[in-house]
């Protein structure tokens, strides 16, 4: 198994590729730390809230996985080892 924190890839390649569940899993996976970020004199700005949002899904779009093809290799010691994923951004 693998962190259970992180997004898992498969998400990643589906919201990368345009599909509405999988950036809305993203949005929400994230939806914490935008808060967060998006806090102005203790009270959640909604405008800056809405901007995070709306820029994490265009750098969604820019993502380019240059291996969109995730092999599982082979196990070890019950743990599965992916390939590394050639990331570039354009």
């Amino acid at each position: 198994m693998g962190n259970p924190n992180l997004l898992p890839y498969e998400t990643i390649v589906r919201a990368t590729s345009g599909e509405p569940e999988a950036v809305d899993e993203v949005l929400r996976h994230y939806s914490k730390r935008i808060r967060i970020a998006a806090i102005e004199n203790g009270h959640i700005n909604r405008d800056t809230e809405d901007n995070i949002k709306s820029r994490l899904v265009a750098a969604l779009f820019k993502f380019l996985l240059m291996n969109r093809k995730y092999k599982k290799s082979l196990s070890f010691l019950g743990k599965r080892i992916y390939n590394k994923a050639q990331i570039k951004w354009e």
